[in-house]
């Protein structure tokens, strides 16, 4: 299938990046879309029958831990390295009048 990229999709997407391109930018800019989207047309024609689908390369699993509830009050060893502390909270400089 032939791509044809015509000067307004290039206006268009020059607007859209909001790209100010001169006449010889727009002309490589309408071969390389133009090359870009043979491409893909070529990645169609591809026999994909036997290859189940994924959503990344590599395997992924979640690495994060459980959270899970301690039930230990750690506020003091928490507030040790605090600037200052009031009622069991840390105090910090006022930021507005």
């Amino acid at each position: 299938m032939a791509n044809v990229i015509t000067d307004e999709i290039i206006e268009y997407v020059g607007i859209l990046a909001k790209l100010e391109l001169t006449g010889d930018e727009k002309e490589q800019a309408k071969k390389d879309m133009g090359r870009m989207l043979d491409y893909i047309d070529k990645l169609g024609e591809l026999d994909t029958s036997g290859t189940e689908p994924m959503s990344h390369v590599f395997p992924v699993r979640n690495v994060f831990r459980e959270d899970v509830v301690t039930g230990r009050d750690e506020s003091e060893r928490i507030l040790s390295n605090a600037p200052g502390q009031k009622d069991n909270m840390f105090m910090v400089p006022r930021t507005f009048d």
